[in-house]
């Protein structure tokens, strides 16, 4: 029987390296998210009015405000599990997040197989 986990997802300690870029890189997704979020807000004063803009472009602008600030909502509770020391652990099963999946999502809450099961909706 192969073990639950893939190779990908073994739990590669982080080294202080690999925390301050994983940070880093958390601080500038936060930036890009806010920055983001104001351009949406501000498009109707700056752009046409809203009266000129179809009900498309306007529920475009909805999810794209509602999926950025889901976005910035995980990066900022990733930037406080670092500061709590409680950054990559999985919220469900407890074990690592594999150090490869923090570099690709520096804001995953899940291990890979946690995710997929999530995803599959069990």
């Amino acid at each position: 029987m192969v073990n639950h986990q893939t190779v990908g997802d073994r739990a590669a300690h982080l080294s202080p390296e690999d925390l301050a870029a994983l940070q880093e890189n958390l601080h500038e997704q936060r930036l890009f998210r806010r920055e983001q979020l104001r351009q949406i807000a501000a498009a109707p004063r700056t752009g046409s009015p809203p009266r000129h803009r179809s009900a498309a472009q306007t529920e475009i602008q909805v999810k794209l405000a509602a999926s950025a600030r889901m976005v910035l909502n995980d990066v900022e509770a990733a930037l406080r599990r670092i500061a709590e020391g409680r950054y990559g652990t999985c919220h469900l099963c407890r074990r690592p997040v594999g150090r490869e999946r923090l570099m690709i999502v520096p804001q995953a809450r899940y291990c890979a197989r946690c995710q997929q099961v999530r995803e599959a909706g069990g």
